[in-house]
């Protein structure tokens, strides 16, 4: 037999070891069981089973060795259950005596399948034939505890260890970092160096993968710094590890001294430095790097060309992204597959192509929830919220299990429309799966502070334990959206006074809270951390307190914090106008319209709103008619509702009541609320009673819940003394389930500001402030 261990050895397809296999059978030697045992093995190098197993079945009495290698074939072919599956009928045969040749495959048979109760009872078997001592079984032992998670158990086999080599040393280390738990790998990797052990490459895989994690480059550095000094080797895999470790730990320089130290580069080793630049926001340079790639010759695949749809999906290059989608279909690389499918929907979808979106969706084959998260999230992006819930409900038809970034897309999707039953049965859903992580709960606040829930969003708030700065900021915004200013106020001032960490979002919500309340002396102490927080000048920032400051009444600072900015955008541009419009001050917002349009700053919907808004307040009707038709003739903007509600008030408030009706009625839409309440305040103030009844017929056809206009219908008909069209209005408000709002003050007294409301008793000091009252009236009445 040993003269035919070379023939195996050379037999490099199907076809020769098939004509092998019928050679030995002539000559009678396929019953040797070293020759059966050798055919099986090279069947299954070839990924041939089929053959391998009938060489097995045919065999009358298979040896230990004979069974451990089909064994060993299954695992390598990936066939887990088929491996687990043999390894029952060896025990259950009872004609096999096992040895430890058996135990390494079946255990990573259990790994790779997943059933730790099988790997439990195998780890049973191990210890019942005396085997637990043994090195290798030992070691798979380790990897199989950990690979399932079972960090405990895979500490008690190390410890019980009796030679504990550089194997089972870096299978410990990798354990703990798959895992998640970082810091335990790198303490088990600092006790190996105290024992004298000597790591290798495989080690430090697992241990710059640990560093990669923390992101703590001094740590970094001194991993790098031993594998230089003990002149650890490796294929290129550790190079490759210790690019991905100075990229996430943000040492760029660092990446491209390992990565121009190669000096042959594999695929890999393109792709880490790709992904290394992707990750910090360095688009332009992994797509450098891709170019370079290609110039050397060397082939991208699919996890390269994730990074680079990745970089023009944050660039929102459209057309670039669609050049790469036909470099990958020229390339035959499988664009259905979990790893280009979801970037390709990912792409079109953050630039707003949804056809598209669509179509390479419907093409994925066999769905994964990484798909459904992409095209889901894409369609919330584009506004398409109802959309994205009817691909939620199919998903969950199909049977398809959503993550937390499901549930997150899904419950922001929610929020903007408003959709707060289905948000609840959401909410429901993760309560019932323990489906929990930052994300979703940020997301379950946000939507019910967007559903008016601002209650139910504290709540969540109260429960968290783990509150990070981005949940502090989701409830602040929430309760600033909400009217309930002095409640996020207040939550800023407990993150402030504990040295809780605040960011730029922290101080953008808290300046517009105090912009709610028109609180000056709290914006400006806010504005003064801000600064002493070093936080850098960002246009939002700047943006955000130039609209405070105008809305607080001190245009001087307002104008003061615009003149400062770096760069001014539409935004920017917009606020300071609408400042200055608010106040009565048209001649610096017709100033800085003309600045801005000089500038070559396009006007937006927002700018023209404000500037009309304006001249309204100002009386100017000419200048606002000529602002109107220049929205539509020089910048092709098509006006919306609040366009012509800022016209109909212009001409309601200069007296021209016949005209703004006009325009209410040849609009392209019908009139809301907002512009029928304009009509009624310029009827209210002219005494144009004969209008009424029209503009009361054509608001109740609206059927607006707001009962700011019933309530000024009902006191324009009693300043009219018409007191049965009075009655008529209080009744119908009380037939819809409509009360009056009750309207409430601020003051600032020390810093701190007091809202009070109509026969209010919530104030802690209310009974004295109504001794006062008292006092005061009696004192009138003298």
């Amino acid at each position: 037999m040993t003269l035919y261990m070379p023939l195996f050895r050379s037999c490099t397809s199907s076809r020769t070891i098939a004509q092998l296999h019928a050679h030995l059978f002539v000559t009678g030697l396929h019953k040797d069981p070293l020759a059966s045992t050798k055919l099986i093995e090279s069947y299954a190098q070839l990924g041939t089973l089929k053959p391998a197993q009938l060489v097995f079945n045919h065999f009358p009495n298979p040896d230990s060795f004979m069974w451990g290698v089909l064994i060993k074939c299954c695992v390598w072919n990936g066939l887990f259950e088929k491996a687990i599956a043999l390894y029952n009928n060896m025990v259950y045969s009872n004609e096999t005596r096992m040895t430890n040749f058996i135990f390494p495959s079946v255990l990573r048979a259990c790994s790779g399948f997943g059933d730790l109760g099988m790997g439990q009872k195998v780890h049973g078997r191990v210890i019942k034939c005396g085997f637990e001592s043994d090195s290798v079984v030992e070691t798979s032992l380790l990897s199989m505890y950990g690979e399932a998670g079972k960090l405990d158990d895979a500490r008690e086999v190390f410890d019980g260890m009796s030679v504990r080599d550089v194997v089972s040393w870096s299978s410990i280390v990798s354990s703990y970092v798959q895992n998640g738990e970082v810091s335990g790998g790198l303490k088990v990797f600092r006790e190996m160096i105290m024992e004298g052990q000597e790591p290798d490459a495989v080690t430090m895989l697992g241990v710059a993968e640990a560093c990669a994690e923390v992101r703590i480059l001094r740590q970094a550095k001194s991993v790098h710094g031993y594998v230089l000094r003990k002149e650890i080797e490796s294929d290129g895999s550790l190079d490759n590890s210790l690019i991905a470790m100075y990229g996430k730990c943000g040492d760029f320089y660092s990446a491209e001294v390992i990565f121009d130290y190669i000096i042959l580069r594999s695929t890999s080793s393109w792709t880490v430095m790709i992904t290394c630049y992707n990750q910090n926001g360095c688009y332009q340079e992994a797509l450098r790097t891709f170019v370079e790639m290609q110039e050397s010759n060397v082939q991208p695949n699919e996890v390269t060309m994730m990074g680079i749809l990745s970089c023009f999906t944050r660039l929102g290059w459209l057309r670039a992204g669609k050049s790469v989608h036909c470099f990958v279909v020229r390339r035959a690389m499988d664009t259905g597959c979990d790893l280009l499918g979801p970037m390709l929907i990912d792409l079109y979808a953050n630039c707003g192509n949804v056809i598209y979106c669509q179509k390479i969706f419907d093409k994925t084959q066999g769905k994964h929830v990484v798909s459904w998260n992409m095209i889901i999230s894409g369609y919330v992006r584009e506004g398409l919220s109802k959309e994205a819930l009817m691909l939620f409900v199919q998903m969950k038809s199909l049977g398809i299990l959503p993550d937390s970034f499901t549930l997150a897309s899904v419950l922001s999707a929610c929020g903007d429309i408003s959709l707060s039953w289905f948000g609840h049965q959401i909410h429901g859903h993760i309560i019932k799966t323990s489906i929990s992580s930052e994300f979703v709960t940020n997301s379950l606040m946000d939507m019910y502070s967007k559903c008016g829930f601002v209650d139910s969003a504290f709540m969540i708030f109260n429960e968290d334990q783990k509150r990070s700065v981005v949940t502090w900021n989701s409830m602040i915004c929430g309760f600033s959206q909400n009217g309930n200013s002095l409640e996020a106020i207040s939550l800023f001032d407990f993150m402030f006074s504990n040295c809780l960490e605040i960011d730029e979002v922290t101080f953008l919500t808290v300046i517009q809270a105090c912009s709610n309340l028109g609180y000056l002396e709290k914006a400006k102490w806010v504005h003064h951390k801000l600064i002493t927080y070093g936080v850098a000048k960002d246009t939002y920032i700047d943006t955000t307190l130039t609209d405070m400051y105008a809305k607080c009444g001190e245009l001087q600072m307002a104008q003061r914090v615009f003149d400062t900015m770096l760069e001014r955008s539409v935004v920017s541009w917009s606020a300071i106008i609408g400042g200055y419009g608010m106040h009565g001050e048209i001649g610096p917002a017709i100033s800085l319209f003309k600045q801005m349009v000089g500038s070559g700053i396009k006007p937006n919907e927002v700018t023209f709103t404000n500037i009309l808004s304006a001249c309204s307040h100002a009386g100017y009707v000419d200048e606002g008619k000529s602002y109107f038709s220049s929205m539509i003739r020089d910048f092709g903007i098509v006006p919306m509702s609040e366009h012509f509600s800022c016209m109909v008030d212009l001409l309601s408030r200069a007296g021209d009541l016949d005209g703004a009706y006009r325009i209410a009625n040849t609009m392209p839409f019908a009139a809301d609320a907002s512009i029928l309440g304009a009509l009624l305040n310029g009827c209210r103030s002219y005494r144009r009673m004969d209008m009424i009844k029209s503009i009361l017929r054509d608001l109740l056809n609206l059927e607006t819940d707001d009962t700011g206009y019933y309530t000024l219908l009902s006191n324009i008909f009693a300043e009219g003394g018409d007191w049965d069209e009075f009655r008529m209005i209080r009744s119908m408000m009380t037939n819809m389930g409509l009360r009056k709002v009750q309207g409430y003050s601020t003051i600032e007294i020390d810093k701190t500001v007091h809202r009070f409301g109509a026969n209010d008793k919530s104030h802690s000091q209310a009974s004295e402030i109504y001794t006062v009252l008292e006092d005061l009236q009696s004192l009138i009445g003298d």
